[in-house]
């Protein structure tokens, strides 16, 4: 498998793109984007030993275009959004034909519930009280049900191999109280979310988990851990692409 490097998107870098060889490619109709969460000027939240979220999804978010590769499950291109809007990525995923689209991310918690610690002679903001992985999908989305339907099969091939949900976004509060549709897989609604629902494919958003959680972020940052959630995630999507049309976007 060779990777070339797809040369603008609206004055920048946008895409790296997985090719595979001709041969190989025809036997597939199944194209999946996966969508680094944020970017390197702006790395979302920071974890609790002060690594910025960017830097996490964007590991999670290569070994899943390796391991959808290797596995041969569909073929797969990342989006590295630096410079574009939330509608710029799913206008790119629609450009090259994307089944499917699933953005990486790794969560936080509400600032009420952080402490602060000392790491390495700095000081750092964290939370142990939640863990665990969560997706979102959006009933706005176009294709809402395939959407739901590619959750449900990430979350039950990461339940499958010993991941747990977190259920703290359904919570009562101010910036969360999310809809939780599916307790066991850990499927919240998120209708608003603009990659979510401007996206012309199913898209889901997975949080991996919670880099506020110092033992959580620990076992993150292992690529063990890491491989074993990858493997989940790219069993997930085999599924999605074996039950879904595949129409054109």
């Amino acid at each position: 498998m060779s990777f070339r490097r797809v040369s603008k998107f609206g004055g920048v870098v946008a895409l790296i793109v997985a090719s595979f060889s001709a041969g190989r490619a025809e036997k597939k109709s199944c194209v999946v984007a996966i969508d680094i969460g944020h970017s390197e000027s702006a790395q979302g939240s920071v974890s609790s030993r002060g690594t910025g979220e960017f830097v996490f999804n964007r590991n999670i978010a290569n070994l899943l275009r390796e391991r959808i590769g290797k596995d041969r499950i569909a073929e797969a291109f990342v989006i590295d959004g630096e410079g574009m809007s939330l509608q710029q990525r799913t206008e790119s995923a629609n450009l090259q034909h994307a089944n499917f689209l699933i953005s990486i991310h790794h969560d936080s918690v509400q600032p009420s519930y952080l402490s602060t610690w000392t790491y390495e002679g700095a000081t750092h903001r964290y939370s142990d009280r939640f863990r665990g992985f969560s997706l979102f999908f959006s009933t706005k989305n176009a294709r809402s049900e395939e959407s739901l339907n590619l959750a449900r099969q990430i979350g039950a091939q990461l339940v499958k191999s010993g991941f747990s949900p977190t259920l703290h976004h359904a919570e009562k509060i101010t910036g969360e109280n999310r809809e939780l549709v599916d307790r066991e897989r850990g499927i919240y609604i998120f209708d608003d979310l603009i990659l979510l629902k401007t996206a012309a494919m199913p898209a889901v958003l997975l949080e991996c988990g919670v880099i506020l959680n110092r033992e959580e972020e620990a076992r993150l940052t292992n690529r063990t851990y890491q491989d074993k959630m990858v493997k989940a995630v790219a069993a997930g999507i085999e599924q999605a692409c074996t039950t879904s049309s595949l129409g054109t976007p």
